[in-house]
């Protein structure tokens, strides 16, 4: 019997995955989330979906296209972006809005680095950051303030309306409790513990919010998933959930150090989001092991410190695209010794 044999160069694994195959695989690891989205914001929320879907798919054709590059969208990565764009929008803003942003993390935020695998930073966040930057008012009102079926009294919650604006705002009463009357101090600790008694509400998510941040259960399910195809590992959700669970307890209470509510602080805002599907972008996280762990408590504690002291009450976006800028810096510093190799002179 004769056999046929290939001679080629290393390395000589075979595996199924491709690029496409994650990247369609992720996108349905999301759908769970999407659909309770619709359930809980409306058509308006699958209509947001669609246009930042279109916008970012149709912008990388363009792209491609004026760049003579052969056109690759049906790798999934641009519909992927345009998903992930749109969770990270409100379910309130004009319907334009993703479409900008999905232009936006395209154009700038992936072809001008030279396409998939060359963007220094995650495209949806770039887009979301442009979005907050240019559009502060739309990108910051909500359809709800509290969740469902609770009401919070004396806090304004007129331009915001997550759970983390609502305890930065009473957070901020009862840190200056004498400037208040004592109607307002009250008030505040009255929301602070309308808000920690509504977990069970934050972790199924019908709170205000950005469209794919409002349900912890969905996202979990989608997360356990990509854990399973171990499209994604446990370092960075790992530290960077841990490291913000950690820091809010010490710093982020209301009550003064070590009375932070750590469940609060990991269910609230876009921390979920952020740690399994935009932290864990393949393209701009770590290589190593150890870097994927430095990476996640960075982020862990960019977000805390925006959120105890910074100008906005949620610092997700910002911690990864911050973090994003210090891969390099994290892979030269944690690859591993070559040994035997020559010495350089």
């Amino acid at each position: 019997m004769e056999h046929t044999f290939y001679v080629s160069s290393s390395p000589h694994i075979q595996d199924r995955e491709s690029i496409p195959r994650i990247m369609f695989s992720v996108t349905a690891s999301l759908l769970p989330a999407a659909g309770y989205s619709v359930y809980l914001f409306g058509w308006r929320a699958l209509w947001i979906m669609l246009l930042s879907i279109a916008a970012c798919v149709i912008t990388e054709a363009v792209a491609q296209k004026m760049m003579k590059k052969p056109i690759t969208i049906s790798d999934g990565s641009a519909l992927l972006t345009g998903l992930l764009l749109a969770f990270n929008v409100s379910a309130q803003v004009p319907l334009y809005l993703p479409v900008i942003g999905g232009i936006f993390a395209i154009a700038v935020g992936k072809q001008v680095f030279g396409g998939l695998g060359f963007n220094p930073m995650n495209p949806a966040l770039l887009g979301r950051a442009f979005l907050l930057a240019s559009w502060p008012t739309h990108m910051t009102v909500f359809s709800e303030a509290v969740p469902r079926g609770s009401t919070v009294s004396g806090i304004d919650v007129i331009t915001s309306a997550t759970p983390l604006n609502v305890f930065k705002q009473a957070k901020e009463v009862l840190a200056h409790a004498s400037d208040y009357p004592v109607e307002k101090v009250n008030q505040a600790h009255e929301a602070v513990g309308q808000l920690y008694d509504n977990l069970d509400t934050l972790f199924v998510g019908q709170i205000g919010g950005c469209i794919g941040e409002t349900s912890v259960l969905f996202l979990l399910i989608g997360a356990v998933y990509l854990l399973y195809k171990r499209y994604i590992g446990w370092e960075i959700p790992g530290s960077y959930i841990g490291s913000v669970a950690v820091l809010a307890w010490i710093f982020g209470g209301s009550e003064g150090l070590f009375s932070g509510n750590i469940l609060f602080h990991v269910f609230a805002g876009g921390l979920m989001l952020g740690a399994f599907y935009m932290a864990t972008d393949m393209v701009t996280s770590p290589l190593t092991r150890k870097g994927r762990l430095i990476f996640g408590a960075g982020c862990g504690v960019i977000t805390v410190l925006i959120r105890v002291v910074g100008g906005y009450p949620e610092g997700v976006s910002y911690s990864i695209l911050l973090m994003n800028l210090l891969v390099p810096v994290i892979d030269r510093s944690t690859r591993p010794k070559v040994f035997g190799g020559a010495k350089k002179s």
